[in-house]
């Protein structure tokens, strides 16, 4: 797997940015599509051996973790939900929070920045063609 680094076409996230994240799991010879939506609360880039942590509130508030392999082809597709406002780039302080203090806020963004995101990307799918 470490021979050459693959595109991966996902939606561009940060640190603290709400993502699904769509993974192949496989039961006996059956495959089925499992997801996974949560805080990023830390990226490591270290090329081919990239990762990312996503926290969720599971059953009875019960914070559950998953680190992923930015690079596996387990990872079928990954989807960003909501843009978080932060100002570090490792949220691990989250794990001790409780109710409210857990949330992150949101990015608002005006109408000219959403005009410029919606260019780049426009920008970006007429160059990967």
């Amino acid at each position: 797997m470490s021979h050459g680094v693959f595109d991966r076409n996902f939606s561009e996230f940060t640190v603290g940015d709400t993502i699904e994240v769509a993974q192949i799991v496989k039961e006996g010879n059956k495959e089925r599509t499992q997801l996974f939506t949560g805080y990023v609360i830390g990226m490591h880039n270290h090329g081919i051996s990239s990762t990312f942590t996503v926290r969720k509130f599971g059953a009875n508030n019960i914070g559950v973790e998953r680190i992923f392999p930015f690079y596996s082809p387990i990872i079928q597709d990954i989807k960003l939900i909501k843009q978080g406002r932060v100002r570090r780039a490792k949220l691990y302080y989250i794990r001790t929070r409780i109710g409210k203090s857990s949330r992150i806020k949101e990015k608002v963004l005006t109408r000219v920045q959403k005009e410029a995101l919606a260019a780049k990307k426009a920008r970006k799918a007429a160059a990967a063609q």
